[in-house]
């Protein structure tokens, strides 16, 4: 089978592509999947950059989806044929965040999903939605997910709410998606033109270019007459949390997912107290997070926006459009 692995230190001069053995039977409890898919995401970039070290040889992405090849003794969820994604915390299935490093994240702590076949226990995957193509499943383990956490879980989004969203990356475009599908009003920010058309195509209510106005907090409390927005999807971090907590109403919700930025900087802590905002970090979900959403996204009809597919083999290339930032929505590698 192919597969990828980043050789120490980290760069994408250091992926390489190569042909392995495949993988045995499945032991009791474990499944094999033949990945088809994987999605590009800020996390899977750091790691094949460098800037987040992992282990020599590591088999790098986070995100995967594909078909059940054969199952193992015990395992009464999935069948041979079925469709699965995988989950980005496999040792978190439910209730609160028990998980706040990425050691046993796929891709990163652990071997991930750039490779043709893997087994792994049944735990580490759930169904696929019905309908979507390989690719589109493996939008949904990071930023599907995260996205769906920050407004339904975190959030508690209701009909009538409003919602900032940055940028036009993967989980800024589910957050847009899932809002509209739950009746809110969305705000949205780019600094291209282009993209601008594009977020209005897909639903958005309000943009701005946030370059041509860099004090966009306060343009968007004048698109909510004051008010202020009830969610944001914070994904750039400290170079523009100030703005965030100028947009977001009194009592509102900071959903702080990305560090986009930089990893630390000043936060305007007096304003935060005077709004009596929460701002909660969060990364990713649990297991019956990603069912629960995957429920909700069969009910909608709901389907990412993918930017462009790459083979496996073309992986750096991939993650050098991801550099481009050029970008809207997913970037997927198809094999």
């Amino acid at each position: 089978m192919k597969v990828v692995t980043l050789q120490s230190p980290g760069g994408l001069d250091r992926l390489e592509v190569a042909e392995r053995d495949a993988p045995g039977d499945p032991g009791p409890g474990e499944i094999r999947v033949r990945i088809h898919a994987s999605s590009l995401n800020y996390h899977d970039y750091g790691v094949v950059s460098g800037a987040m070290p992992t282990e020599d040889g590591r088999i790098p992405m986070s995100d995967g989806a594909g078909v059940v090849e054969a199952v193992g003794e015990g395992v009464e969820e999935f069948r041979v044929g079925d469709d699965v994604v995988s989950g980005f915390f496999p040792s978190w299935q439910t209730g609160p965040a028990m998980v706040g490093d990425f050691k046993t994240v796929p891709g990163d702590g652990v071997d991930g999903y750039a490779r043709e076949q893997v087994v792994r226990p049944a735990s580490w995957f759930t169904h696929a939605p019905a309908g979507y193509s390989h690719a589109e499943a493996a939008t949904l383990t990071t930023a599907g997910l995260t996205a769906w956490r920050a407004l339904v879980v975190d959030g508690g989004i209701k009909p009538g709410d409003s919602v900032l969203v940055l940028g036009t990356g993967g989980v800024s475009i589910f957050a847009l998606q899932f809002a509209k599908q739950m009746g809110a009003t969305v705000i949205a920010t780019s600094s291209s033109d282009d993209k601008i058309a594009k977020l209005r195509e897909l639903g958005a209510d309000h943009t701005l270019n946030y370059k041509s106005e860099p004090e966009w907090g306060k343009r968007v409390k004048q698109l909510t007459e004051g008010r202020g927005v009830d969610h944001v999807i914070e994904v750039g971090g400290p170079g523009t949390l100030p703005q965030s907590i100028e947009a977001v109403r009194i009592g509102g919700h900071i959903a702080l997912i990305g560090v986009l930025t930089g990893r630390g900087g000043e936060v305007p802590t007096a304003k935060l107290m005077a709004k009596q905002a929460s701002l909660k970090g969060l990364i990713v979900g649990s297991r019956q997070e990603q069912i629960e959403m995957i429920r909700a996204i069969e009910i909608s009809g709901l389907r990412p926006v993918i930017d462009r597919r790459f083979a496996l083999d073309e992986i750096a290339d991939a993650f050098r459009h991801q550099e481009g930032q050029k970008h809207f929505g997913k970037i997927c590698l198809e094999f």
